[in-house]
């Protein structure tokens, strides 16, 4: 998996557990590579290194938002960006897929407020947070995430702490579902729907 974020990023912990917990069997070789604009230059020297390593298959994860840019973020030019940083190095499509997260990882995170209620609560203070039913719609994940532990535990949400209690506090895989982007990430990685 190639990922648009540094080494423990919240996007490698996060895909890679929940890649664990829909695939046992599956041994992640994570490459993250930093921010958008690194990603969509070195995917193509990082998936072709990986095949020469004998992956079988390679799935390149980023975020839709922010842009890193002046225009509003575009699926279609990121998924082009690609394509050409791959075709550069000769890499093969079909051993590629590629799974946009809409808008921001923490989406997925806001699906189910059952996790987000464990890592929130302390013995003398439960705390419950409502779901997000349709997370993939949320403008700006990361800050309603931030908010959410501003007022309910009055410290900053930290992607690198934060980010993997909540996906390993998921009881099961049934609210996250509501997330296409999710979704897309699981059909890719299993072939089926989760």
């Amino acid at each position: 998996m190639i990922f648009e974020c540094g080494p423990d990023g919240a996007d490698r912990q996060v895909c890679e557990h929940l890649a664990r917990r829909l695939r046992q069997d599956i041994e992640v070789v994570p490459i993250p590579l930093g921010g958008k604009p690194e990603l969509l230059r070195g995917c193509g020297p990082a998936a072709a290194n990986l095949l020469r390593e004998e992956c079988e298959r390679i799935i390149i994860v980023w975020d839709l938002s922010p842009s890193w840019g002046e225009d509003p973020p575009c699926r279609k030019e990121d998924c082009e960006k690609i394509h050409a940083s791959l075709s550069k190095f000769d890499v093969p499509m079909w051993q590629v897929d590629l799974v946009c997260i809409e808008q921001e990882l923490e989406a997925w995170l806001l699906a189910d407020g059952r996790a987000l209620s464990t890592v929130l609560s302390r013995r003398t203070h439960p705390v419950r947070v409502r779901d997000v039913r349709n997370p993939d719609q949320e403008s700006n994940p990361k800050a309603r995430l931030r908010r959410i532990f501003n007022q309910r535990l009055r410290r900053p949400y930290s992607e690198q702490i934060h980010a993997r209690k909540i996906v390993e506090a998921l009881p099961d895989l049934n609210r996250i579902r509501r997330s296409p982007s999710f979704v897309r990430f699981a059909v890719k990685l299993t072939g089926r729907e989760p």
